[in-house]
């Protein structure tokens, strides 16, 4: 079934304007922001636009249109896709095996800072997307800002996208919805002997039918010692009874991600598994308690880890309890005993409760909504201890 519901290009067009009156502040001439395949949200904030085997980038200026920048094969995918209205293609931006594509005329670096500032003379020039621009991409931009300065312009676009806007929360609830739905699928259908991998078959199969655009994510499934990843791929290991299963699913709607994690055991959870992953749904549900608008969000990580040793548990805490969620699973701004900013309403937030031994990791995962008085938890399914 296809999915209707999106971000209208009235907010993309209210985006535009509004970087532009912070890059007026920022005094900047031109600002480019880059993406990947993996990572396309500074780009795709601005663009609606997601490359594939190519990368891609969204160049504008203090006045005027943004332009698209794309490589040299997918004109013909970008005029369908994006909501920038004009589109140039540039070496830079082809795919790694870097094709020379002798014979075509491509747009340089060069002509994308005069055309963004309507010919102006440009002094500084903003890069936002940093942490995932290749050398190739700041290279050929370092090589044609003439005078120019180019300075780190992340946090501009950070600061736009952290608090969302009525249709971003729409489409984070659509992608939490089916993730419940496929999170369903695969516990009506997982059986011992079957590989990790042909769970997240499962779990695709039910992410797709109910009209994910994509993954939020790649799909954990990780089971025995494998739960003890906290970041990990599937395998081909067998999954068997009495082990801990550490599910992540999370689907995609119009770029907005979302993710259910939940361990699982099939058959009785061993009595020091069934402890820990116990309390892994108090420190869990405890973290929602310690949020609201107006919060430092040091303190709250400063609380949760106090909670969390005072109960006996801090051997098994790697970190926590909390990191934004919106055009990625994970984005700025993590939630840290160091951070600056106190919440705010209409922040969200992936609470990822995760704890590990040395035999077995556990990973309670929830998103919610920061309120003037407290949270929304955009998903609720399935919060109890997973014996099948």
């Amino acid at each position: 079934m296809a999915c209707k519901i999106a971000i209208p290009k009235s907010e993309f067009q209210k985006r535009w304007a509004t970087l532009q009156e912070k890059m007026a502040e920022a005094n900047l001439d031109v600002l480019i922001a880059h993406g990947d395949e993996a990572d396309a949200s500074m780009a795709r904030y601005l663009s609606d636009y997601w490359p594939l085997f190519e990368t891609a980038g969204v160049a504008i200026g203090r006045e005027g249109d943004p332009i698209q920048l794309i490589g040299p094969e997918t004109l013909t995918f970008a005029k369908d896709r994006s909501k920038c209205p004009h589109i140039m293609q540039l070496l830079e931006y082809r795919e790694p095996a870097e094709p020379e594509f002798p014979g075509m005329e491509l747009a340089t670096f060069e002509d994308v800072i005069a055309q963004a500032s309507g010919g102006k003379e440009v002094k500084r020039i903003g890069i936002a997307g940093m942490p995932v621009m290749p050398v190739t991409v700041y290279d050929a931009l370092k090589k044609a800002r003439g005078k120019a300065r180019l300075i780190r312009a992340d946090d501009l676009i950070v600061d736009m996208r952290t608090v969302k806007s009525k249709n971003e929360l729409k489409c984070m609830k659509e992608a939490y919805r089916i993730s419940e739905i496929a999170t369903e699928y695969v516990l009506n259908n997982i059986k011992p002997g079957m590989t990790e991998r042909q769970v997240v078959g499962l779990a695709q199969a039910a992410l797709y039918e109910n009209g994910a655009e994509y993954e939020g994510h790649p799909t954990y499934v990780l089971s025995g010692k494998n739960s003890t990843h906290a970041i990990g791929r599937p395998s081909d290991k067998k999954i068997k009874e009495g082990e801990l299963i550490q599910l992540n699913i999370g689907a995609l709607i119009s770029g907005y991600s979302s993710s259910c994690g939940r361990p699982i055991c099939i058959g009785k959870m061993p009595a020091k598994m069934r402890d820990l992953v116990s309390f892994g749904l108090e420190a869990h549900y405890k973290t929602g308690e310690l949020m609201k608008a107006g919060e430092p969000a040091a303190e709250v990580v400063l609380k949760y880890e106090q909670f969390v040793k005072d109960s006996g548990y801090e051997k098994f805490l790697l970190y926590g309890p909390c990191h934004s969620i919106g055009l990625m699973e994970v984005e700025r701004p993590w939630m840290e005993r160091t951070s600056k900013f106190p919440l705010a309403e209409n922040m969200t937030f992936q609470v990822d409760t995760f704890f590990q031994t040395k035999s077995f990791g556990l990973r309670w995962e929830n998103g919610l909504r920061v309120t003037k008085t407290g949270i929304e938890w955009l998903s609720g399914k399935f919060n109890d201890i997973i014996e099948l």
